[in-house]
C-alpha cells in the first residue's frame, strides 16, 4: 500500500468511485457510444458520480469519452458507472452515427491530379 504522504490530496480510489464494481456489465459500451438520458427517471437516490453523469447527459447526447473527460475519470471507470445507469434505465446507449462513404468521382480525381502536376 502506498504511504499516505505519497498520495495526492483529494485522490479517490477507482473502486470507490464505481461503487466497488470492477468491470462494466455491458460489453457493448465503448468510448464512442452515445448516451441519452431518460428525463422521466427520478434522480433521487443516485450516488454522486452517477448523478453527475445524468446531469451531463440530460441536456443532450454525450459519448462515453466526453463524459469521462468532463468527470476527469478513466474511461474504464466511467463505463462501469454508465453500465449501472443503463441497467437501471436512466441512460440509453446508442451506436454513433457514421455516414456511409460517398463514391468518388474519377473525373474529379483526374482534375486534382492534373492540377498537382502543374505545380
Amino acid at each position: 500500500m502506498t504511504p499516505s504522504r505519497h498520495r495526492r490530496a483529494g485522490m479517490i480510489r477507482s473502486y470507490t468511485v464505481s461503487g466497488g464494481d470492477a468491470s462494466a456489465t455491458r460489453a457493448g459500451l465503448d468510448a464512442a457510444t452515445l448516451l441519452l438520458a431518460d428525463p422521466a427517471r427520478p434522480l433521487a437516490g443516485l450516488a454522486a458520480h452517477p448523478r453527475r453523469v445524468m446531469d451531463l447527459c440530460l441536456p443532450g447526447a454525450l459519448s462515453v469519452s466526453e463524459v469521462a473527460a468532463h468527470l476527469e475519470l478513466p474511461g474504464a471507470i466511467v463505463k462501469v458507472i454508465v453500465a449501472g445507469l443503463v441497467d437501471s434505465g436512466h441512460l440509453a446507449p446508442r451506436a454513433p452515427f457514421v455516414p456511409a462513404a460517398s463514391p468518388y468521382s474519377t473525373d474529379f480525381l483526374m482534375k486534382v491530379l492534373k492540377a498537382l502536376e502543374k505545380l
